[in-house]
């Protein structure tokens, strides 16, 4: 459905560090610099793009709005969280932990970034597990 994500951040740099640390966590290759002033991180399911914003006003974060990452196991999920808070991120909702709801089954993980964007790390056992 989506052919990409991106996120406005403030400090390229410090995002790049952090967004490195996390996605690093769940196998994502570092992202790659483009023109100098946006970096991408590619996945099997699409890209996931961090920039300064274009018409120079602060980037802020969606209220409301959740990036969510599969991940492939509980420990990728921890994985995640713990990159996030040690890279200059901040956690957020309930401790990582599985949760029953309405689509099953989920272990997931909150954390803002360093700007604030809301991000999920999710991963879903198997039909059964």
């Amino acid at each position: 459905m989506f052919s990409h994500v991106m996120v406005g951040v403030n400090d390229l740099e410090a995002s790049h560090k952090f967004y490195d640390a996390v996605l690093g966590s769940i196998g994502i290759a570092p992202g790659m610099l483009n023109d100098n002033r946006r970096y991408f991180y590619r996945g099997a399911g699409g890209s996931f793009g961090i920039t300064k914003p274009i018409n120079g006003e602060p980037a802020t974060h969606g209220n409301g709005a959740t990036i969510g990452f599969n991940t492939t196991s509980p420990e990728q999920v921890d994985a995640f969280h713990a990159a996030g808070v040690a890279n200059g991120g901040t956690t957020c909702e309930n401790p990582p932990g599985w949760r029953e709801g309405s689509v099953g089954k989920l272990y997931l993980a909150y954390v803002r970034d360093p700007d604030g964007n809301k991000l999920c790390a999710l991963y879903r056992p198997p039909k059964g597990a």
